[in-house]
């Protein structure tokens, strides 16, 4: 990719093309529980480089505002969350959810020029959404399959990951890396062992690829030898522009993955486990709390995963030597971002030699950088309908002759009405 594509796509600051075409989605901002309680202390939040703060007023609504006060700049962090609005320590400006400055006690009669910015949100699957495009160009509901469901049905975690979305993203969509860092992993960790899918992934690395464009984003499909009369046939999901959805293994719960930048030089992890029609066990839980599966360990307060770039991800050169971790890092999550951070904080995409095993990622690529430059010259960006994210992952063993592509058209489309797929 060549320096000026890349430099399209990894830019999302505020009037960046990029910038523009991701605020025309639904974007995830933190988890519901990290505000639970009406007047509860308020949490910063930066995305696309742009510093906020949300909150919880007083009728339980959340609030998204600019972090700093339109007074003298300091920071709402400070203020006192009550009676619906947060009130800034210095001065005193009080400001609502929507923006609005509802006091000014030492000139009342400046209320009306001392705004700030803010934006709708809504909360759906256990996280809190914000809309931070244009107001009259506001998309409809995200409908990615876990929002939908009843919290005993999801869990949801974010971490810290130190490189640009774009190279984090893209992991997501290289279904053929799961043959080589993880392969070692996938038989003890509870959220993926003693399936058939992991005896297929690790004893074929020569993955066949097909791809299908479609309303949503792509179609991947990734063909591993099965049993002597049949494919196992992986089959990921991204939507257009940041989710990926994992093809599931075996009886254990589905999932996925949404990344949003935070600024250029990091991302927001997001990783989601599910079960569609029932709710999570308790030893499901206690697993995914200790970072099993996609997720991972990380401090409390800034999500910065424990496993991390300072202590070289905690590697395990006897572990790895002894065929216990491929790479010698544990966990999935870490195992990825471990590679996809030793990019460095923007991947230097002039000096990569693609294989063709990269087809996904070059045609993710195209679909954002065309739909960048179709909303410079004024054309709607793709995927902004939530109806069309009703589909779902699976892994499924079809008849060698079977072709893939027509299978998922029946069974996938609208795959919410579809049993789980999976080997």
């Amino acid at each position: 990719m060549n320096k000026e594509t890349s430099e399209i796509l990894v830019r999302t600051g505020p009037g960046t093309p990029m910038g523009n075409l991701l605020r025309r989605y639904w974007v995830p901002i933190l988890k519901s529980s990290e505000i639970a309680e009406p007047d509860c202390p308020p949490v910063r939040v930066q995305i696309m480089g742009e510093k906020l703060l949300a909150f919880r007023d007083s009728s339980g609504q959340v609030g998204l505002i600019d972090e700093f006060c339109s007074h003298r700049g300091v920071s709402l962090y400070f203020g006192r969350n009550e009676e619906d609005g947060i009130r800034c320590a210095y001065h005193g400006l009080k400001f609502n959810r929507l923006g609005e400055c509802v006091d000014v006690p030492s000139a009342p009669q400046s209320c009306s020029r001392m705004g700030i910015k803010a934006y709708p949100c809504i909360e759906r699957g256990s996280v809190v959404w914000a809309y931070m495009g244009p107001p009259e160009t506001q998309p409809s509901l995200p409908e990615v399959e876990w929002c939908g469901l009843p919290e005993s049905h999801i869990y949801v975690s974010r971490r810290l990951q130190e490189s640009n979305y774009l190279q984090a993203m893209e992991g997501g969509i290289d279904t053929s890396h799961v043959s080589y860092v993880h392969r070692y992993e996938v038989d003890v960790d509870p959220l993926h062992q003693g399936t058939k899918a992991n005896d297929y992934i690790k004893a074929d690395g020569n993955v066949v690829f097909d791809i299908e464009k479609n309303a949503f984003g792509l179609s991947l499909y990734g063909r591993r030898n099965g049993e002597p009369d049949s494919y196992y046939w992986r089959v990921t999901q991204w939507l257009f522009p940041w989710f990926t959805l994992i093809p599931p293994f075996g009886e254990h719960a589905l999932g996925g993955h949404v990344w949003v930048p935070i600024d250029d030089h990091s991302c927001w992890a997001w990783s989601i486990n599910f079960h569609p029609g029932k709710p999570l066990s308790g030893q499901e839980r206690a697993d995914l709390d200790a970072g099993r599966g996609i997720h991972a360990p990380c401090d409390p307060v800034t999500f910065r995963p424990l496993a991390n770039k300072d202590n070289d991800y905690l590697i395990d050169r006897v572990a790895q030597k002894e065929k216990r971790a491929y790479s010698g890092v544990f966990g999935f999550a870490m195992q990825d971002a471990s590679l996809q951070e030793s990019m460095g904080p923007i991947q230097d995409h002039e000096a990569e030699r693609l294989l063709p095993t990269d087809r996904a990622i070059v045609m993710a690529r195209r679909m954002l950088h065309e739909a960048v430059v179709g909303l410079a010259n004024g054309s709607e960006p793709p995927a902004l309908d939530g109806a069309a994210q009703r589909v779902r992952a699976a892994g499924v063993l079809l008849d060698r002759a079977a072709d893939p592509m027509e299978w998922a058209k029946k069974h996938l489309a609208d795959g919410l009405n579809e049993p789980v797929y999976s080997v």
